[in-house]
């Protein structure tokens, strides 16, 4: 077989970038060793993982209508096995609909592993029926979007079913008694969310002194005292987990660090501490593809590889590992096999946390800003001074701007609060477009809105915030 482009991987970044050149017209083979289009995002992170999110953050808003409105619930009765199959549903209908839209736009699709026997051939092994006789494919070009995989360090990986990583606690396999999430980072937070609200009895430990150690730390606070509450004060900072066995139907753990220290059981413990780039196994020795020391993949703004056939997007060929980021490269890699003038060089690639409250950023951060020396004008507009935040009982938002001083333009933004993910949306598209903080100011919001705090936010840089007190120094 052969193909004009190969696309190695069907998550969000690859069949971006299958779809897209089959819109040019490109013949089109995708490579996928599993049998369902969508990668980790679709199947066993982004998607499962927010819809399992909004059960928490229901259930969480119904005991806020309880303890503030006086509506009372009868307490929450999980049919976990009714959760599961709603969860399934979902992934096979936005998966079902990549693959009649792949379907549709004549794109080749193999389900196998494909391995790289050089520049311009890949190896095809499994036993599908998709893979012929002569098990080869040869290409013109192909766009490596092989993903990452969640980092399991050899201490905890004990061989325990009981011991998961994010793909085993979106299984759902039962609900633990008692649940240790080991990372304070995004996912592991996420997760534990979920768990508490189902029933579980949640703690996190983090060897760092904070939780979303990427993130500023006025937008993390809001969220460490919810998660205080949620989580019944066992989030324990500065502290490692030495070594993990079993015992029985439990996991020992063993903590050593100011935050805890000692040996403790759980039903269950989440491994989170990251997610490593599958750039390993794949056949790249065999070409000039280069590889840094963290094992991403070396490429230029127009993704493009040392190897002169391949191209990189997505989770392999760089930090950060977002699908959003993954799925913008895939159509600047295929643009840039059209001969256009496309090239990664965006100033803001939002970041979401969806906690409940969520948190949001884009552009530059105050933690970045200090690293490089730059000068900025911060300002904050708190969300209890937003008629909308107080009409839903969440006053504990904030939204800030980060601004350059000499030339008032908006550097960066960042959101704490609910529907934060939704908000950044206007934050993004002020920092790419240059805009002034002024444009947002001068831009009407709908009121009464939680978007009215971005406006609300800018005011206070020139001390005119009508519904808070703090005039320009």
């Amino acid at each position: 077989m052969h193909t004009q482009l190969a696309v190695l991987g069907g998550g969000p970044g690859g069949y971006a970038a299958a779809f897209l050149a089959a819109d040019l017209g490109m013949d089109v083979t995708l490579i996928e060793e599993e049998e369902r289009l969508g990668g980790t995002c679709l199947l066993r992170g982004c998607i499962p993982s927010k819809a399992l999110l909004h059960v928490a953050k229901v259930m969480g808003e119904a005991e806020h209508l309880s303890a503030q409105w006086g509506i009372e619930f009868n307490s929450p009765r999980v049919d976990l096995e009714k959760l599961r199959t709603r969860k399934e549903s979902l992934l096979a209908t936005l998966s079902g609909g990549l693959q009649q839209l792949a379907k549709r736009r004549n794109i080749r699709r193999i389900v196998a592993t494909g391995t790289l026997q050089d520049s311009t051939t890949l190896q095809l092994s499994g036993d599908h029926a998709s893979i012929t006789a002569d098990p080869t494919l040869t290409f013109d070009h192909l766009v490596l979007a092989t993903g990452s995989a969640a980092a399991m360090p050899a201490q905890f990986d004990i061989g325990s079913e009981r011991v998961m990583d994010s793909t085993g606690a979106l299984a759902l396999a039962d609900i633990p008694a008692r649940l240790l999430v080991i990372g304070g980072g995004y996912i592991g937070l996420e997760m534990g969310t979920v768990y508490a609200h189902l029933g579980s009895e949640v703690s996190v430990v983090e060897m760092t002194e904070t939780l979303l150690p990427g993130a500023d730390r006025d937008l993390v606070r809001p969220l460490q005292r919810r998660l205080n509450k949620l989580f019944d004060k066992r989030i324990f900072l500065n502290t490692q987990v030495g070594a993990l066995g079993q015992k029985g139907d439990n996991i020992e753990v063993a903590f050593e660090g100011p935050g805890k220290f000692g040996v403790e059981v759980y039903d269950r413990v989440l491994v989170s501490v990251g997610r490593r780039p599958r750039s390993a196994g794949i056949g790249l020795e065999n070409t000039q593809v280069e590889i840094d020391t963290r094992g991403f993949v070396v490429c230029d703004n127009k993704q493009r590889t040392a190897d002169p056939h391949i191209l990189a997007i997505g989770d392999v060929a760089g930090e950060p590992m977002l699908a959003h980021k993954a799925t913008h490269e895939g159509r600047i890699a295929v643009e840039a096999l059209h001969g256009k003038s496309a090239a990664f060089d965006k100033l803001a690639i939002p970041a979401v946390v969806f906690t409940d409250p969520e948190i949001a950023w884009a552009g530059l951060t105050e933690a970045q800003a200090k690293q490089q020396g730059r000068t900025l004008k911060v300002c904050h507009y708190p969300w209890a001074a937003s008629g909308r935040a107080q009409a839903l009982g969440i006053t504990d938002g904030l939204t800030k701007w980060l601004i350059d001083p000499e030339t008032d333009r908006v550097l960066g933004c960042g959101i704490v609060g609910s529907g934060a993910g939704e908000l950044i949306a206007e934050a993004v598209l002020a920092i790419e477009m240059g805009c002034e903080i002024r444009d947002i100011t001068e831009s009407i919001h709908p009121h009464p809105t939680l978007s009215e705090t971005l406006m609300n936010a800018g005011e206070v840089y020139f001390g005119t915030a009508t519904e808070i007190y703090k005039p320009k120094k």
